[in-house]
């Protein structure tokens, strides 16, 4: 460990993950990556929160099916999600009988259980852990915003949470490896736009990454690949201008999960995806896959939240925000 840089074994890595998303995810450029969806958003169940844990356990479920496991083979799951008290995680996990870990990261919250999953596997506590998150848009909406019924117009800069959940298995074993990682700091820069997460939580992506090239050496071009989740097309436009002043030029590697998932124009998506989904089902279903086939040999993701709740929202408070880095590599 060098002034906060997490380094691991190149044994660390993914022994599998799967993605569960609904229709407007489906629809997407890369609808056909994804393990399973629902056209109805409902998977099922009679209430979109119920929806959403249950997208959680079939997430779980998929993942332990690839890799021929059963709960009695992981040791610890790390979860959470957008609702309050993560209800969504503890209600669709409650069934699985492995200790859990509740997280609250918001959209940064499939960054920060890669990160503890690795720590636990590395520091030899746990033979194999689990990081699962979820979010729905339906849920989200009427808890952050408001019931989707009310039909109201939504800002340009206004992100659209994805519905969808992403569970990953982590261990030591021959996949796509997670090299290094570093924490985030919470970041304040006085925003209270709930509808302009993007602008919240570039200042807190900027920290993040300045810190980790600075410390390590390295530079944006040693990367093929620098993948936030997510900022959206307003935040990672921020983000790239502010790398810029640092003196960072990351355009030309720069991506974010929220800008891949969705077809802006034609889904009219105004900036792009959010939400704890987000970022969980781009990397399990369409990220992963290309560094397994070695399509992408070294990338740094960064995993951005805003730390936000109903409560704060509605009392007029200023979004604090923070971004959790993971580099992951091919397998060797």
């Amino acid at each position: 460990m060098e002034k906060g840089i997490m380094r691991f074994s190149d044994k660390v890595g993914f022994i599998s993950a799967g993605s569960v998303v609904g229709k407007c995810e489906f629809e997407g450029p890369i609808g056909d990556c994804f393990d399973i969806h629902d056209k109805s958003d409902k998977f099922g169940m009679n209430t979109w929160e119920k929806a959403e844990s249950e997208m959680q356990r079939l997430a779980l479920n998929t993942a332990m099916a690839k890799a021929g496991l059963s709960e009695g083979d992981i040791d610890a799951l790390f979860a959470g999600d957008l609702l309050n008290q993560c209800v969504g995680s503890s209600y669709g996990l409650v069934d699985f009988d492995i200790p859990y870990f509740g997280l609250y990261g918001a959209c940064s919250t499939a960054a920060e259980g890669l990160i503890l999953g690795a720590m636990g596997v590395s520091a030899g506590h746990f033979e194999r852990a689990a990081a699962v998150t979820s979010s729905h848009n339906s849920s989200a909406e009427r808890q952050y915003r408001m019931p989707i019924e009310y039909g109201a117009q939504r800002s340009p800069t206004a992100q659209w949470t994805v519905t969808g959940s992403g569970a990953f298995i982590i261990g030591n074993c021959g996949g796509v490896r997670i090299s290094e990682a570093l924490g985030g700091i919470v970041v304040d820069k006085g925003i209270k736009d709930a509808s302009n997460m993007g602008a919240a939580m570039a200042p807190a992506a900027v920290d993040t990454l300045t810190r980790y090239f600075s410390v390590s050496g390295s530079s944006p071009e040693d990367f093929d690949l620098i993948l936030s989740g997510d900022l959206g097309a307003e935040g990672g436009s921020i983000l790239c201008e502010l790398m810029l002043t640092s003196g960072y030029d990351i355009k030309g590697r720069y991506n974010d999960c929220g800008m891949i998932i969705y077809d802006r124009g034609a889904q009219d998506m105004h900036s792009g995806g959010s939400g704890c989904g987000c970022s969980a089902v781009v990397l399990a279903a369409y990220i992963l896959p290309k560094l397994m086939r070695g399509e992408l040999s070294d990338i740094l993701f960064l995993g951005t939240g805003a730390m936000m709740s109903p409560a704060s929202v509605q009392q007029g408070q200023s979004i604090p925000a923070v971004a959790h880095l993971v580099r992951l590599k091919k397998p060797l």
